[in-house]
C-alpha cells in the first residue's frame, strides 16, 4: 500500500491525477487544495509520494518542496511537480529545490503513471 498526497488548487486537476493513477495497484489518495494544507497534512502523517502543482494561491509548490526537503523524515519523499509552467527556468528551479520529476500539463495518463511507477518501485528497491 502506498499513500499519495495530491496537491492542486483545482479540484478537477486533483481528480484527474487520481483517475490517471487508479490503475496502479495499492495506491490510496489524500487531497490538498493549497500549499498550506499540504504542509499541514505532511506534518501529520507519512506519505509515499507527493504530486504537487507549482501555482497555488497561498504557498506555492516550490516552497512546499523546500519545506519537505528541510524535514529529516520527509527528505527522501518522491515529489512530482505537475504544472502549466513548462519554461526551462521553472523546471530548473523546481528540480534545484528538490523535486524528483517535473511534468507539464496537459499530460497523458500513461506519462504520469510511468513516472509514479518509476519513483515508487525505485524507492522499494
Amino acid at each position: 500500500m502506498a499513500e499519495v498526497l495530491v496537491v492542486d488548487d483545482s479540484k478537477v486537476m486533483r481528480d484527474m491525477v487520481v483517475a490517471c493513477l487508479r490503475p496502479y495497484p495499492g495506491l490510496t489518495f489524500t487531497h490538498a487544495s493549497s500549499g498550506l494544507e499540504a504542509i499541514e497534512r505532511l506534518s501529520l502523517q507519512p506519505y509515499d509520494l507527493l504530486v504537487l502543482d507549482l501555482n497555488m494561491p497561498d504557498i506555492g509548490g516550490i516552497e512546499v518542496v523546500e519545506f519537505v526537503r528541510g524535514q529529516d523524515r520527509l527528505r527522501e519523499l518522491p515529489i512530482i511537480i505537475v504544472t502549466t509552467r513548462g519554461d526551462d527556468a521553472s523546471r530548473a528551479r523546481a528540480l534545484a529545490a528538490g523535486a524528483s520529476r517535473f511534468m507539464t500539463k496537459p499530460f497523458t495518463p500513461d506519462a504520469i503513471l510511468s513516472e509514479v511507477r518509476g519513483l515508487l518501485e525505485g524507492r522499494r528497491a
